[in-house]
Order: C-alpha cells, then sequence, then structure tokens
C-alpha cells in the first residue's frame, strides 16, 4: 500500500512507521492522519507483525506538530479529517509500538510519543508541548495522557509554560524511557523490539490493554479486570506452545515445565 505522508515498510516482523514531510517538520496535515490509520490498520490485519517503531524523516524533526498551513486544518474542514484519532489507533494496537524520537518532538509530535508505549530519544532531540504560547492547548491527548505517564505536577509545569525540555530532563521526570546517542537511536529501537518479539504476542497483547485500561479504574475493580483478562488471553495450545517456547530457550524454565509433565 502507497502513503502519500509516511513511509511504511516491514522487516523481520517488526513495522517501521517514518513520518516523511521533512519539508514542513513531519508536521501533521489531514492526509498525515488518513495515512496513519492506514498503516496501523494495516499492522492490525498482520499477525506476523510483532512491533511498530515510529520515527521521522531526517535528523531535525519526530514531528513538529499539526501542519497549521494545510488547508484542512487552517480552515477546520473536520469532513477531511479521518472519522478516527490515528493517536488512538497506534496506542490501542496490539503490538507494542515504539517511538523512535530522533528530533524535535513538539506540540502534536509529543502528543504521537505519548500515544507510543515506550520513547526512545536521541541526545540531540527536544520535546515539549508550546500550544499555550499561542493561546491554545494540546489537542490530541496531550492534557490527558501527558499527567497518566508524569504525574499532574509535572504535566501542569509543562503544558503552563509550554516549554520544550532537553532528553536529559524528560528521562529523569519519566516522558522518556531512554537517552541514546542520535547515531545509536534505531539500533536500540531494534534491540527492545527483538526482545519483545521473543515474547508470547498473546501475553503482550493483554499486558498493554491491562495496563492502558486499568489504569482508569479503581484498584480493586482493577485487581477483578486483571484476573478476567489473564485467564482469557489465551488457549491451553497458545500457553503450551509459549511454555515450549521459553524451556527451549532457558535451561531453569526447560526444568520447570519439565518438572509439570
Amino acid at each position: 500500500m502507497a502513503y502519500e505522508t509516511i513511509l511504511f515498510e516491514r522487516r523481520d516482523q517488526i513495522a517501521y512507521i517514518t513520518l516523511n514531510r521533512p519539508d514542513r517538520a513531519n508536521t501533521i496535515s489531514a492526509q498525515l492522519m488518513h495515512d496513519m490509520l492506514g498503516a496501523v490498520d494495516n499492522v492490525e490485519a498482520d499477525k506476523e507483525t510483532r512491533v511498530i517503531i515510529v520515527t521521522g524523516a531526517g535528523e531535525r524533526h519526530f514531528c513538529g506538530g499539526a501542519d497549521l498551513r494545510d488547508p484542512a486544518i487552517l480552515g477546520g474542514k473536520r469532513d477531511a479529517f479521518p472519522d478516527r484519532d490515528f493517536m488512538t489507533a497506534l496506542e490501542n494496537c496490539r503490538v507494542p509500538v515504539i517511538g523512535a524520537i530522533n528530533g524535535a518532538a513538539m506540540g502534536g509530535g509529543c502528543e504521537i510519543a505519548l500515544a507510543c508505549d515506550i520513547r526512545v530519544i536521541a541526545e540531540s532531540a527536544s520535546i515539549g508541548l508550546p500550544e499555550i504560547k499561542f493561546g491554545a492547548l494540546p489537542a490530541g491527548g496531550g492534557t490527558q495522557r501527558l499527567p497518566r505517564l508524569v504525574g499532574s505536577a509535572v504535566a501542569k509545569e509543562l503544558i503552563f509554560g509550554g516549554l520544550a525540555i532537553t532528553p536529559a530532563e524528560a528521562l529523569r521526570v519519566g516522558l522518556v524511557n531512554r537517552v541514546v546517542p542520535y547515531a545509536n537511536l534505531m539500533t536500540a529501537c531494534e534491540e527492545i523490539a527483538n526482545i519483545y518479539k521473543q515474547r508470547a504476542a498473546y501475553a503482550l497483547k493483554a499486558a498493554k490493554r491491562l495496563i492502558n485500561e486499568g489504569i482508569e479504574l479503581p484498584l480493586e475493580e482493577a485487581l477483578k479486570f486483571e484476573h478476567k483478562a489473564i485467564a482469557a488471553m489465551a488457549t491451553a495450545e497458545e500457553r503450551r506452545q509459549a511454555r515450549e517456547e521459553a524451556a527451549a530457550s532457558q535451561k531453569t524454565y526447560a526444568r520447570i515445565f519439565s518438572d509439570k509433565k
């Protein structure tokens, strides 16, 4: 499938989505929203794909936010937008999503990163939500996802001030998982992806759902949700296969599961 504003490829069970508008700082246009949804739907339909890595074209920008020069966005033409939010689709995708933040992730770019499960940022990049500087607020989930990730006090500081922060500061407050040199960014993300590829797909899917949805629930309800979801997350055959794969990879598991026969 061809896309206008992104690059999409699969290698070794990993889907690579690259925001590809370098002349516009990889900003979000109405077409990019459609393309991102198409890429996520593509992954959902292909059970061989186990992980997504999202990054930006070039070295300067991951994503500079909304393209305020895009006619659909500038004119508020809602009929030009897709009927689903691509960031929510990314967040709810069945596979782990790793954000490879290669450059500035500002506004909507930060919000795309927030929709990823894991965020790895280059030492030379920056991240922030500057909308309040021009009398707006993050409209892609920033006011909701950010406090759930870093706490309300830090979220207020970042949104009230609208200032970009460094990768080191983003790591300190828990906004990103890792900081690496730019040259090592994709390698670091692929190392994480290769670990996830070794895990049972059904368990990753259930874990992602439990964390994303359970955090909204009171603890007592969340624990019931956990027990129910884990009990139903796989068939007996899928669980047997996962145990066999674990036994084949580590002697400890081989001994444990041999004793259970």
